[in-house]
């Protein structure tokens, strides 16, 4: 199918961009396509103009300001694939960033893209959740952050007004030492997931576990952080016994259910990925502390 009529417009700056989507009603920004093309395509979407972003130089880019990562919306999720600067900072993201689709797609996709089309199973989605992201919001009336927890409104709906434009996604990297640890299953590779696991762990100079970060996604709309489970593993040795309470709490998620997985399967999986999560974050936590 093809998609249906539209007007497309080529901006050159955030406030040519801004200016468009005020002016004109039912209009749709453009970043990597991977999404909103086949949606077009299909119908699903008929917007009557379309922003490309693409053009926008000052939408893509990384930069450190204080003690965060700011990461532009257009910036490639190869780029930051092969990000030195990702690495060091946020090896995490590197990891989460290796099960996106394919190498082709993401050539193409951007984070600010993913972001806003918002599928409950979205590696990025999930790792701005475990990292308590801001969001960098412009519109012509002004500009504003927003935390990723009120960014977020469900299934892939984001509380953006018709004439805002995410600009950029604001990450605060855990400081070196720490361990971490990203999984999923999917029934392809390249799929999105049926469910994916993110944890941060660090330990203090005793060896027990001194803070951590778990999210929880594809079973529930927007990702689920497990402040109990965090909170349970405070002050705790890492061992089988601690990593098996922490998965257990998967068994009180409310997950959805589709014609690929039901509700108690995902369950199932969160649970085992829960788990060996927090085992391999545990041990590069002691790995990274022994050196």
């Amino acid at each position: 199918m093809k998609p249906a009529p539209f007007h497309y417009h080529d901006p050159k700056t955030i406030a040519q961009a801004t200016d468009l989507l005020a002016r004109h009603a039912n209009a749709r920004p453009l970043a990597g396509g991977q999404s909103l093309m086949p949606m077009m395509n299909f119908r699903l979407l008929a917007p009557d103009h379309l922003v490309d972003l693409n053009g926008v130089a000052e939408l893509a880019g990384v930069q450190a300001a204080d003690g965060a990562l700011c990461i532009g919306a257009m910036t490639r999720q190869r780029d930051l694939e092969f990000s030195p600067q990702i690495a060091e900072a946020m090896p995490i993201l590197s990891d989460a960033l290796r099960h996106i689709g394919h190498r082709q797609t993401r050539n193409r996709g951007t984070i600010g893209g993913s972001l806003c089309h918002l599928d409950p199973s979205a590696e990025l989605v999930n790792i701005v959740a475990l990292h308590d992201g801001v969001m960098d919001i412009a519109s012509s009336r002004g500009r504003r952050q927003v935390p990723f927890t009120a960014f977020a409104t469900g299934a892939m709906t984001h509380s953006l007004a018709e004439d805002e434009l995410l600009t950029a996604i604001r990450l605060q990297p855990w400081p070196r030492p720490h361990g971490y640890c990203f999984l999923e299953t999917s029934r392809r590779r390249g799929d999105f997931a049926i469910a994916a696991v993110a944890v941060l762990l660090r330990l203090d100079g005793g060896g027990a576990i001194d803070r951590t970060a778990i999210a929880v996604s594809g079973l529930t709309g927007v990702p689920i952080r497990l402040s109990a489970a965090e909170a349970m593993a405070g002050g705790q040795r890492p061992g089988h016994d601690l990593f098996r309470a922490v998965a257990a709490t998967a068994d009180t998620l409310d997950a959805m259910e589709d014609p690929y997985a039901s509700a108690a399967y995902r369950r199932h999986l969160a649970r085992i990925l829960i788990y060996r999560a927090m085992q391999t974050a545990a041990e590069r936590a002691q790995t990274e502390a022994a050196r």
